[in-house]
């Protein structure tokens, strides 16, 4: 069988040698590696004869010893341009391929598998349809290389001087790292149309996944400075501090403190004025009076039970009974308080109420309160502020003031 005039002549019946994760294209020079037995088998016996064998891709690369059933029907007749021997008994040979075949039938020979096959040659027809298909597949090759590291920029140059459609189509095709499959599926496409309008699609589907990739590593890039810039910047603020003799922890403070303030589940206003106070903090100098009194404010804020509560009580027959059974007596005083209750029970939202109990001590004022609290199911919280003079020990204390403390309540 001779194929393009006379530079390669061979059989209809050659050696195979079945691939695990490559496809080879005619035209295309790749290195393999050869181990199984049988594949061993396969190149020794051409080698005997011609440097001329057979190469079909598994289906599955897993199988160790690929039958029939394990093998494309599209592969590629190649030339053993180079052959080494390695001690270990495995191959390193260099091949180029030379033209693609179909398989009519497989032959199984002592110790190897052979082929007969049939050559598939695609037509040297030049439609305006194949020179448009041409030019849009170098023109998306060449934006796939710009952007694909894994390609050497030579291959553009290479490709820049092929004027030969079919020619083109096959490097391309040798050049596109694509799948296993897409990548037989470019092989097992016999005209060149075909094959050019399959790249077209491969090479548009990539690009936009390059593309995307740029996009996500040039966030990621801008990222990665923002934060070493901040890195650098906070680097020198600390020497700086060091020098003023200020403690190098104080950054950490801040940090710290706003930590706690996300924690504490505060009312989103309360929040952000907490951590405003936290910037301002965070760019005083920790000897100054103020610091202080903005870190104790800080502290204090995120101190509060924000989102511990109890949920009220409200049933009036279990609140009557158990102010009677702590207090025997005081019709007037229960009734007051079980009025409140029934207003708390109907408004869902009422507003703000004080009740005050007067009477001198003895009387039950805050074992009322207790019942109170028992009823509601609250906890009872009891301030005692005998001889408070001053009325800021009870609301606290302005903040501008040094030292400053809030009150009890």
């Amino acid at each position: 069988m001779a194929l393009d005039g006379e530079e390669h002549r061979f059989s209809s019946r050659l050696p195979l040698l079945p691939l695990r994760d490559v496809v080879i294209f005619p035209g295309m020079i790749a290195p393999l590696l050869v181990g199984r037995p049988a594949s061993v088998a396969a190149v020794d016996a051409a080698l005997r004869r011609t440097p001329i064998f057979a190469v079909l891709t598994q289906r599955t690369p897993d199988v160790a010893d690929p039958g029939p059933d394990d093998l494309h029907e599209i592969g590629t007749v190649v030339r053993a341009a180079q052959v080494l021997r390695v001690p270990d008994g495995t191959l390193k040979i260099l091949v180029e391929g030379i033209g693609r075949y179909r398989v009519r039938s497989f032959v199984a020979q002592r110790e190897h598998l052979a082929v007969d096959l049939e050559m598939v040659e695609q037509k040297r027809t030049l439609t305006s349809q194949v020179k448009a298909l041409a030019r849009q597949v170098a023109g998306l090759f060449q934006e796939y290389v710009e952007l694909n590291r894994r390609i050497p920029d030579e291959v553009i140059a290479a490709t820049t001087r092929i004027e030969d459609p079919r020619q083109l189509a096959q490097v391309v095709s040798g050049h596109l790292i694509v799948s296993l499959d897409k990548r037989q599926d470019l092989l097992a496409a016999v005209k060149t149309a075909d094959q050019l309008g399959r790249l077209s699609r491969m090479l548009t589907e990539e690009l936009e996944i390059l593309r995307l990739e740029r996009k996500i590593e040039g966030e990621v890039r801008s990222r990665v400075s923002k934060g070493q810039k901040e890195f650098y910047l906070q680097e020198q603020l600390r020497a700086i501090r060091k020098e003023l003799g200020e403690s190098a922890e104080d950054g950490t403070d801040a940090e710290e403190l706003r930590a706690r303030v996300k924690k504490a589940g505060m009312p989103e206003d309360v929040e952000g004025k907490a951590l405003e106070e936290i910037d301002r903090l965070a760019r005083m100098s920790p000897m100054s009076p103020e610091a202080t009194v903005v870190r104790g404010y800080v502290e204090t804020l995120a101190s509060l039970p924000w989102n511990k509560r109890t949920e009220d009580r409200l049933d009036l027959d279990a609140a009557a009974k158990i102010l009677d059974e702590d207090h025997f007596g005081l019709e007037k005083p229960k009734e007051r308080i079980l009025e409140y209750l029934a207003v708390v029970q109907l408004v869902k939202r009422p507003r703000g109420s004080i009740l005050c109990f007067v009477g001198p001590p003895g009387v039950g004022k805050t074992s009322l309160g207790r019942s109170i609290a028992r009823a509601l199911g609250r906890e009872f919280v009891r301030v005692a502020l005998g001889g408070v003079r001053d009325e800021a020990e009870i609301r606290g204390h302005r903040r501008t003031y040094i030292g400053s403390m809030p009150g009890r309540i």
